[in-house]
Order: C-alpha cells, then structure tokens, then sequence
C-alpha cells in the first residue's frame, strides 16, 4: 500500500528517545515528519535505563569532560520543560575505605559542580552518616560521604512525551510498522513496511534518519549503506526490590571492581538498583537480566546496607542494551556514552545515523542532528525551539508539581493520595483533560485496579498509542509492580471493549 501523502521532508527510523527528539525537533521547525517504530514505544533501551538525567559522574575518571558537561547543562534545561515527568534528587556517596580517596571524589563532585553551569540545583556537601538520614539504613562502617544533585526521570513517558508534541505539531506516528527495506528512487528515500498484521506499506521521504539504537547497523544494512563507525552492545540490567529504606535520597556506591551503582527510591513501595556493564552476544529479541547479574546487584547492596536482600526478594528486573561506539575499551564500563552523527548524501538523499548516546543528552543530539538535516531540507527553516518549550502536561514552574498535587486532589477528592501523585508526575496538567469535572470513579468509566480507571487507559489508547496492558503497565505507567494476575485480565478486557 503506497502512501498517498505527498513526500515527507523526514522519515525518522526508531520510536526511542532520539528518534521521538528528532522528530519533535523537525516537527517544530516546520518540517513534515513520519515516525516509524517496529515496536511500542521505548519498548527498548529507552524504557530500560536506570531513571536518571545526570551527567554521569564516573565518566569524568574516564576523562570524558566533554561529554559530562554537555550532560550536566542539559539537566536543567531537561527539568525546565517537563517538571512533571523530571525531578531533583539528592545522592549521598558514602565514602569507603580502601577504594576511590574522600580527596578524588570532592575533586570529581567540585568539577561536577562547576562545569555544567548548575544554576538551580543545591551543590555538592560533606556529610557525616551518623547523623545524616541517608546514614541509618548502611552499615555502621560507612561514617562519612557526600551529598550531591542529579535528576530522575520517567524514561519511557519522555519518549512517549516527544512523540506526543511532534504529532501535535503535525508529525504522523506510526507504531508496530517495521521499516523493511530503504532506497533511494528519484532523489527521495522509499522506504518499503510491513504492519503488525503484516499489511505492506510504501512511504517517500526526502531525507531519512537512523535513530534505530542497538539496531542503527541493521537498518544501515537494509538501506545498503555502509556504517562510519563499529558499535559495542553493552547490557544493564536492574533489580526491583521492596523498599529498603524510608527516606527520599538515592544512593550513589562504590564497588571493588572498580564498577559502580545506584539505589532509587521508585514507585513509593520499592528500590530500584543497578545497572550492570556486561557485553550483550545474544539477540536483542531476548533481553534479560542473567542470574549472575541478579546476584553481583544482590550482593553489591549487602556491602552498603544493613537489611540484607537475596534474589529471592527482586520482585522485578528489566535489562536494556545500550548501543555505545566502539573505542576500544576493555571493560564495558569504560567504553564512551558519547555520540556521533553522520550525515551521508552519496546515495542521492540525506541519510542521518545517530550512533550511541544517553539519554540525558537526548534533546540535544537531536537539535545537533535537524541543524545538520537543515542545509539540505528546505522546510528545515525554523530556528533552535526544544530549550525552552514545555513537553506535553510540562507547563507549570520547576517547584509547582506538590501544588499541582494537591490541586489535582482538590478538584478529585475521591483520587486516593498515591494515585493522585501518580497521576500528577505522569501527566502533568493534561491531566485536567481526561479528569475533565469527575466527582467518583463512575465519571471515569470505574476503576480497573490501583488507581488506573478506564478514562485513564482510554486516554493511553487515543493519545499515546498503548496498544496491549504490558504498553500500559510496564511503559506508560509502572502500574505492573502492583497489578495481579487476574487484574491484568480485567485490564485487557476493558481494552477490547475500546477496540469495539
């Protein structure tokens, strides 16, 4: 089935956080944007990350300045459009002896301080843990450490976010469409799709862009083109656990390997902690944490805490592949987060690559990439935009989400607190919309389960694209830690009846 739209001026290939940036980006500035997604999504590394916008403060022992700063500048600017979905958060980095000296790590925390140009976050200060709340749940050992800023973030709903603005300024979304084969016929790009239900379609595009993650090769090779650079798949993998500790800072920790990881306060009732570093062989199909990463996580928090947790308290795990460029690293977890763009023109049309990349610096990349597309797509004529205007629901200042909270409820008063938190965090004030005047679940069409009413699922379905209850549980909310087995069921029949 052809496309009866005229050419695109860009096809973007990747439904993940730099494919949703572009095609944001390129939406704003004027262009005509096509999205595919083989997948949901973020079904992939962008729902799978460790939940932060940070600058990444073990890449600056890797000497990596320039990718920290540009990390540390975007944190702000990440948190200024989408205070709902983005927000501070305080690291205590208990010191430990016999690893990284109290010296380097104020050094390392002084540089992280100072070359980002932080302006609204708290700096970095010394702590002594017998007095600090942070200090009650580690072991006795750990007496002094520092507190320092970064920022947490709904990954997955930051993509989804991206996506929902460019389709609001005209871009056309296409999830579950798989871009089969890509060439260049008359100076545009065809690319040739098939559809969940295996439906074929034909798209034209005056200039494509590779935004396909840990699939940026594979996508080159179906459009026969050569790659620039050689990619090193690197796995993370997280574990769940049932809260750990009461207090609302994350923990930053060390490890003897020389690796390091996080403990996050997550979705009220639980920890989250990771990531590992291990080089990914098998098939990104079959992503999943090994039972040798559940434990180095497991036993990496019983050198730091006093509560003891084992494999058999993880009550979820979740693995991503990071696609990084290769450069000869040995370990894993010294191999670059840094990027690169290519833009080729020797097939006839502009074909943009993006390789590798975190998702901290996500907005930027894909300003670097429309500014390249730029001198070759006319339409390509608007100026830099994504800095200061708010994603969607993301239109209220940085310190408003508890008043956002608490309105919500106020106007809601049957919305239990959590839920009322929830709802805030994940849409912001588009919330009103599908709140609209409720006064009790039945204005919503009745509650599913854990807060999640049938105007809320209904809502996903029409402007986010879910399709299935793991797009509604695991990526548009993490409803999943709490639903049962039988509630999933109720889930899925409710949306049948929408597909009705």
């Amino acid at each position: 089935m052809t496309d009866p739209a005229p050419p695109y001026d860009v096809i973007v290939i990747g439904g993940g956080v730099n494919g949703a940036g572009v095609a944001r980006d390129a939406a704003g500035r004027g262009a005509r944007v096509l999205l595919l997604e083989a997948g949901d999504l973020a079904h992939g590394t962008s729902s799978a990350s460790t939940k932060l916008i940070h600058g990444g403060l073990r890449y600056l022992e890797h000497y990596e300045f320039g990718l920290v700063r540009e990390a540390l500048k975007e944190r702000e600017t990440l948190w200024g459009i989408a205070p709902h979905i983005i927000h501070p958060l305080r690291f205590v980095l208990p010191h430990r002896d016999g690893l990284r000296p109290r010296w380097l790590l104020r050094l390392g925390l002084f540089l992280y301080d100072h070359i980002g140009g932080r302006r609204k976050l708290p700096a970095t200060r010394s702590v002594d843990l017998r007095q600090h709340p942070a200090g009650a749940p580690l072991q006795s050992r750990y007496v002094r450490g520092f507190e320092y800023s970064d920022g947490a973030v709904d990954d997955a709903r930051l993509v989804l976010l991206n996506a929902r603005d460019a389709a609001d300024k005209g871009a056309r979304v296409r999830t579950r469409t798989r871009a089969e084969m890509m060439r260049v016929e008359d100076g545009l790009w065809v690319v040739e799709a098939t559809g969940a239900k295996g439906q074929a379609y034909r798209f034209t595009g005056r200039s494509l862009v590779n935004a396909a993650g840990p699939e940026v090769l594979d996508v080159l090779h179906r459009a026969a083109a050569p790659p620039d650079y050689r990619m090193r798949l690197v796995r993370g993998s997280h574990i769940v656990v049932r809260r750990i500790f009461d207090h609302d800072y994350a923990y930053f920790f060390q490890l003897p390997d020389g690796r390091i990881f996080f403990a996050i306060p997550y979705e009220g009732d639980f920890t989250l902690i990771g990531t590992t570093d291990q080089d990914h062989e098998g098939s990104l199909a079959d992503i999943h944490a090994s039972a040798e990463e559940i434990a180095y996580l497991c036993e990496g928090a019983n050198q730091y805490f006093r509560t003891a947790i084992t494999p058999a308290d993880v009550v979820w795990t979740y693995s991503g592949v990071r696609p990084l460029v290769e450069d000869g690293s040995g370990k894993p977890e010294a191999a670059t987060r840094g990027y690169r763009i290519d833009l080729d023109c020797d097939e006839g049309a502009p074909l943009l690559t993006i390789y590798g990349g975190k998702i901290t610096s996500y907005r930027h990349v894909a300003e670097h990439a429309v500014d390249e597309l730029a001198a070759h797509i006319a339409a390509l004529s608007g100026p830099r935009w994504t800095g200061g205007a708010p994603l969607p629901g993301g239109d209220f200042p940085t310190d408003g989400l508890a008043a956002l909270i608490a309105k919500l409820r106020l106007a809601h008063p049957f919305l239990p607190a959590a839920t009322a938190d929830r709802i805030a965090r994940a849409y912001g004030t588009a919330a009103r919309t599908w709140l609209g005047k409720a006064e009790g679940w039945d204005d919503l069409g009745g509650e599913i389960a854990h807060g999640l009413s049938a105007a809320e699922a209904r809502w996903m379905v029409k402007r986010e694209w879910a399709r299935t209850t793991e797009d509604i549980l695991w990526r548009r909310s993490k409803l999943g830690l709490l639903f049962t087995k039988d509630e999933v069921g109720q889930l899925a029949a409710s949306l049948d009846a929408m597909r009705c």
